[in-house]
């Protein structure tokens, strides 16, 4: 008859399993101490191992424990007397338990561990949540977003919005469209008197508002005699323009016709007046 045999349930040769070994030795003391008729009362069960608590137990999240089976459920570390969190049912050591849950900051991709800022639809430390042109914090006038990411008012305008056909300034506010470009209202004026322009008629130059003598006498379009547009029939003559009836003699004043007349020191004379002063 073969004769059958106890013992470990580990293959021949190799040391009994820790835990195996612990829960027997456990098993072998209270055995012992109650043959002795000290009676052992469990407890608790553990929550891990479903046996019976006969010495130090740790009580966690409703349960008790053995202290060696309350341990982390990421790294298995004992967790002792060390803090710990819980989620789903389960204990996490603190370090395993922000690396895996915590929101990540979305410049150090570190976990937030305390305060978070909420923006752009990510997550930030507060000291990470910054301008992305001067890094500078934001004040109380908040941030504005481009592309993703978050600008101080003063550059995001400087960066993004509109300039200003006269000063090359950033409009925030109030601005006149003209001649393809956007303005200041303060700026749209003659570019050469800076005057502003009357129910905002004004004359193009090369791209440039001016008022009307201005664009004349840029365009060379002024009457030499009124120093007025000219906007009809003209005369040149002495390498200017003249509306016909200020095209004078500069002695009498009779109207000069353009070959009509002698030029002396850039000023024009009827023949009678030449002869006169002249010869």
């Amino acid at each position: 008859m073969a004769q059958g045999k106890t013992g470990s349930s580990s293959p021949p040769g190799e040391p009994p399993k820790p835990g195996s070994q612990l829960d027997s030795m456990l098993g072998s003391l209270q055995s012992d101490l109650n043959k002795l008729g000290v009676a052992t009362v469990a407890k608790g069960v553990c929550g891990a191992c479903k046996k019976p608590i006969a010495g130090q137990v740790v009580t966690a999240m409703g349960r008790t424990w053995h202290p060696e089976h309350f341990v982390c459920t990421h790294c298995q570390e004992e967790i002792g007397s060390r803090n710990f969190f819980e989620r789903d049912g389960q204990p996490y050591c603190e370090k395993d338990y922000h690396t895996l849950f915590s929101p990540r900051c979305y410049y150090c991709n570190g976990p937030i561990l305390d305060k978070v800022v909420t923006a752009l639809d990510r997550t930030w430390h507060p000291e990470h949540f910054f301008c992305a042109q001067c890094g500078a914090f934001f004040g109380p006038e908040g941030f504005h977003e481009k592309d993703g990411k978050a600008y101080c008012r003063k550059d995001y305008f400087d960066m993004f919005a509109p300039k200003c056909g006269g000063c090359a300034r950033a409009i925030l506010e109030n601005y006149i469209s003209a001649l393809n470009t956007l303005w200041h209202p303060e700026c749209f004026v003659c570019r050469e008197c800076f005057t502003p322009f009357i129910n905002g008629s004004f004359f193009e130059h090369d791209g440039q508002p001016y008022c009307e003598v201005h664009y004349h006498e840029r365009r060379g379009s002024l009457c030499s005699g009124c120093q007025k547009p000219i906007t009809g029939r003209c005369i040149t003559a002495m390498a200017k323009k003249f509306h016909p009836e200020h095209f004078v003699c500069a002695f009498c004043l009779k109207q000069l016709n353009k070959g009509t007349f002698k030029e002396q020191n850039d000023k024009p004379y009827c023949q009678n007046c030449f002869l006169k002063l002249f010869c």
